[in-house]
């Protein structure tokens, strides 16, 4: 991640805490709607949802959206479908049909979309292990950057939707890997959110006496995990975990002494318990939902789950009483507390074949209109986004949209892309359907540290 980038975004924040002082979703059902707006008069909207000519369209427009945000009430999924109701409530002619699917679902369906013809609008991810192939594939429609220089988007943020200096998607967040914790349930056992790595294997010592579940994990899905793993090597690495991972990604070769202690630390992890039992097949519904029902004392996941805070099935006694901390120091790393896992994550694109690419991509600018996108998610508590939201800022944020605003604030270093996105899909595809078993101790670290290796070959 460029210096620029994190300096840029670091300022931003900072801005942002002193004006106020900050949320990827669980649901595993797929989700296909189409929504028509009973709005029957036309209403004037922003010059980015307006005909070139200024005049109104009475030409009917279908546009299909393909999102990986299947919950629609709740983070993500409300905001994504908020902006969606509204756009066709100010373009009568223009019917949005929704199909969204859960993570895993949605990735698998995608590469059918690629080879058969994709749906207008898409979510996508700007990491390699992503977005490499889609582009060599040629689906995506090229963006005009120049569009976007008034929408305050940090520094350095496209970088990860382009190739060859041309964009082809736009981020949407600005995600933290966090730990996730109920402090009502570590107040009342007398239980302190942990400085070192050390002091969190016996506070998962303690949680498991008193016969909770330490942490959360959607093990199933394999790319938690290995987000878990790139935390842990911040904290190992510090600020050399980008350089080490690209050379063992070009190299194909993982033996390096920092990837290697770090494999070693998440077995180390699993097997003092950290996690729930069967928390390698269990997905992250699951993992959630063992957290927001009490049963859990912390769940790993990244800061787009900032809104569980505002989630009103989520009891208030739980729900008012998440916070979060990052990743513990540990021994001998060069990672410092300020070093975090942090990323720019998934984003939208067009397609290039879409026979209403035009209108496509005016719903898309107007997704992204400082107002809208950036604005709406800090309200629902949804967490950073990738554009500059210090506007929107009330002072009434609550506590957890707060304590990980400061986490950013606060952060010395951001690491860039998760180990498991760092190289092509083959790579992908072994370390999140490898890191399981090494993490259970089912596989050693050697084979582990082998089978990703050949996968970059």
């Amino acid at each position: 991640m460029k210096k620029k980038w994190i300096a840029a975004l670091l300022a931003v924040v900072m801005t942002a805490s002193m004006l106020a002082g900050c949320g990827g979703t669980g649901d595993s059902a797929a989700v296909s709607e189409g929504v028509q707006s009973d709005t029957k008069e036309q209403e004037k909207v922003e010059a980015d949802s307006t005909v070139d000519d200024g005049s109104a369209s009475e030409e009917e427009v279908m546009i299909k959206l393909f999102s990986n945000l299947p919950d629609r009430k709740n983070g993500q999924g409300l905001v994504e479908q908020m902006i969606i109701d509204e756009y066709m409530d100010a373009n009568p002619n223009v019917t949005i049909e929704v199909e969204a699917l859960d993570e895993e679902a949605y990735k698998t369906k995608f590469k059918a979309y690629a080879m058969n013809g994709m749906p207008d609008v898409v979510s996508i991810w700007g990491q390699p292990s992503f977005l490499d192939e889609v582009l060599d594939a040629g689906v995506l429609a090229e963006l005009n950057e120049e569009d976007y220089l008034d929408y305050g988007f940090i520094a350095g943020s496209l970088d990860g939707f382009k190739k060859d200096d041309k964009l082809y998607g736009l981020p949407r967040n600005t995600d933290i890997m966090l730990f996730y914790y109920n402090q009502k349930m570590f107040d009342d056992n007398g239980w302190k959110v942990p400085a070192t790595y050390e002091e969190l294997l016996s506070l998962c010592g303690d949680i498991q006496a008193a016969g909770i579940t330490p942490v959360a994990m959607d093990g199933g899905d394999g790319w938690p995990v290995a987000c878990f793993l790139t935390d842990i090597m911040v904290k190992i690495a510090g600020t050399d975990y980008a350089d080490i991972i690209s050379k063992a990604v070009a190299a194909g070769d993982f033996n390096a002494p920092e990837i290697r202690q770090a494999t070693q630390v998440l077995v180390q992890s699993a097997d003092a318990g950290m996690f729930q039992i069967g928390y390698d097949s269990q997905d992250y519904g699951t993992a959630m939902n063992l957290f927001t029902n009490g049963q859990a004392a912390m769940f790993c996941m990244g800061s787009w789950e900032c809104s569980m805070a505002l989630n009103e099935d989520i009891a208030p006694e739980i729900r008012d009483n998440i916070r979060a901390f990052t990743m513990p120091t540990i021994d001998g790393g060069k990672g410092k507390a300020s070093d975090i896992a942090a990323w720019n994550g998934g984003g939208y694109a067009v397609s290039a074949n879409s026979q209403v690419k035009d209108e496509a991509i005016k719903f898309l600018n107007y997704m992204y209109q400082p107002d809208k996108l950036s604005k709406y998610g800090w309200e629902n508590g949804v967490g950073l986004s990738a554009q500059d939201q210090t506007a929107y800022l009330t002072g009434s944020e609550t506590e957890l949209q707060k304590q990980v605003m400061d986490i950013l604030k606060n952060a010395g270093s951001i690491s860039g892309t998760p180990i498991n996105d760092c190289g092509p899909s083959a790579f992908k595809t072994a370390i999140e359907s490898e890191i399981q078993g090494v993490s259970n101790g089912s596989t050693s670290v050697d084979d582990f540290l082998a089978a990703i290796g050949a996968a970059c070959r």
